[in-house]
Parts: C-alpha cells; structure tokens; sequence
C-alpha cells in the first residue's frame, strides 16, 4: 500500500508533462501540413484561384501589422490603407523609374513606410481614442488625393496610375509567373510572421499589452510608452507597407483609386473577424477580406454591401471575439473534457 502511495504522485506529476510535449508535437505536425499544403496549392489549382490564394497571403501581411498596432498596444487606426498605398507605389515608382530588381523593392518600401509610420506616431502621441481614430481618418482620405495632384504625376502617373510588369521565375525555375510570384510572397510573409512571433512573445510583447491594459500602471512601471508607441506604429506601418509593395508586384498595377478610404475599414474588420491579439487571425481576417465581398457580389448584382453588412452582424453575433476566439473556447472545452 505504501508503495502504491508514492507512485501516485508521481504519475500525476508526469501527466502534465507529457499532455505538454504531446501538444507542442501536434501545434509543430500541424504547422508544417499548413506548409506543405501551401507549397503543393499553386500546382493544383487553376490561375484565378491562386490569384485569390496569393491576395489573402498579401493581406494577411497587412493585417498582422494592424494587429500588433491595434490588437496588442491599443491604438485605433483607420488609415493604414494609406501605409499600404505608400508601399505599393514606392514599388511601382522604382519599377517604373529605375533599374532596381523587383525584389530589392520590397525592404525599399518597409524602410520608407517604417519611417513615415514613426514620423506619424510621434504627434499621434498626443491623441487617443477616438482622436487618434480621425487622425489615421485624415491620413487615409488625403493618401488617394495626393496621388492624384498634378504636381506628381511626374512619379506617380496621377489618375491614370502606373503599370507594372510581372516578375518571371530566376535560375530558369520551371514555374509560371504567377506561381513564382505565390512562392515570392510566401518566402516573405513566412520570415514576417517569425519576427512578429518573437517580437510579440519577449519583453516588447509584454511592454506593449501593458501599455493597452494599463498605460499609467506601465508608465510607472519604468515603461517608455512615447518610445513603445512611435516604435509600434512604425513597425505597424512597415508590415502593411511590405504587403502593399506586394499586392502590387501581384495586381501589376497601382492607382490612387484602388486605395480609398474603405481599403483601411476592410482590414479593420479583418482583425476584428480574425480575432484582436491574434497572429493567426490575420489569415481568417485575410480570408474573410477576400471572399465575402466577391461571394456577396456574386449573390446579388443589386446588393452586395448588403449582404456583406448581414455576413458581419451574423459573425460579430456568433463569434463575439473573432475566428481566434472561438478557437480558443472550444479548445478550453476540449482540454477540459479530456482532462475529466
């Protein structure tokens, strides 16, 4: 008896233990199907479809970097449309006016959103709110128009946008244009995702759902919130800057009138329906951007924000916290039948 006693313990203890590594195997199994998934779907879907595919990729880019703004430091933007904008014409510019390789556009257009995002988040730091709301409001509406004056059309080919030609395979891959450009943007959101996984993870993740939660208590805490903040809004602008220097290597055309102001309301409503504080919510966001609108619009020729209108109530009732959230509810619940 006494020694059944004594082992007891010891199988509860190791339980834990092993309920951990087996979870930690299947999060890493279940990882590496999305992967490889995603580098077989190029080869067995059709042209269109993987237009799409790559879209929800772009997107989801954009709206990991409005995340980290908005979902894990707390400042509400509705104009990252405009950083996306920034991003896809200083591409488009230095395709069309200099020499520069197609892919050595791409860390061009972070560095430049990164700094006008910092630049922007420095007197942003007196608003809050719904201050800070309009503010990003006005970046938005004036973004398109500025694109427009006449004054730049020497850049940016004003109302009549730029044209740009799509990159083909290197090294003689045997791969269409459009499958090399998929592969091209995954191999850029993949590393993107990594580093906003260790960002969030680490002392600046804390820092920043501090700031969110309790700016006063952070403060006192030795926080830098001026610094975090400049800081966050920079590297937001830089993600969703990236994505649009790839949105427009994949639309092979930009125009101020494909960034208006309701481009910055559809990834807000991505991050919402993917989930607040969530890195995998950027795709159910992406995916929900991309496909409703067009489901909608083949449902009704007559109606179609209507219906997009009605899919967002019905998903915002049944899923208060977004894609993410319901994920995370229905696992507590299985882990705790399990555990019973």
């Amino acid at each position: 008896m006494a020694t059944l006693e004594t082992s007891r313990p010891a199988t509860t203890a190791a339980a834990p233990l092993f309920a951990g590594l087996s979870l930690r195997v299947w999060q890493i199994i279940g990882l590496a199907a999305v992967l490889a998934a995603a580098c077989v779907l190029p080869f067995i879907i059709s042209s269109y479809q993987l237009l799409l595919a790559n879209q929800v990729i772009v997107y989801a880019v954009a709206l990991l970097g409005l995340n980290i703004l908005t979902g894990y430091n707390g400042q509400f933007s509705l104009g990252h449309g405009a950083f996306y904008a920034i991003g896809a014409y200083t591409t488009a510019i230095l395709l069309d006016k200099t020499g520069i390789p197609y892919w050595a556009t791409i860390p061009m257009a972070g560095v430049l959103c990164f700094a006008v995002g910092f630049l922007f988040g420095l007197p942003a730091l007196r608003l809050e709110g719904h201050y800070l709301a309009l503010a990003t409001f006005a970046l938005a509406i004036a973004t398109p128009q500025l694109l427009k004056y006449k004054d730049f059309d020497f850049l940016t080919g004003g109302v009549q946008g730029i044209v740009i030609t799509a990159p083909d395979a290197p090294g003689g891959l045997p791969l269409r244009a459009d499958q090399w450009l998929y592969f091209f943007c995954l191999l850029w959101t993949i590393p993107l995702f990594i580093v906003a996984w260790n960002l969030l993870r680490g002392r600046t993740g804390r820092a920043l759902v501090a700031i969110r939660d309790h700016p006063l208590a952070a403060a006192t805490m030795g926080i830098d919130t001026a610094r975090y903040k400049s800081m966050t809004f920079g590297v937001s602008a830089m993600f969703t800057g990236i994505a649009g220097a790839l949105g427009a290597l994949l639309a092979q055309f930009v125009s101020p009138d494909s960034f208006d102001f309701f481009l910055s309301v559809r990834f807000l409503v991505g991050i919402v329906v993917g989930g607040l504080a969530s890195m995998a919510g950027a795709f159910f966001g992406a995916i929900f951007v991309e496909f409703v609108p067009n489901i909608a619009d083949l449902l009704s020729k007559a109606a179609p924000q209507a219906i997009q209108g009605i899919v967002l109530i019905g998903c915002m009732y049944l899923m208060p916290t977004g894609v993410m959230g319901l994920v995370r509810a229905l696992g507590h619940r299985l882990g705790r039948r399990v555990a019973r």
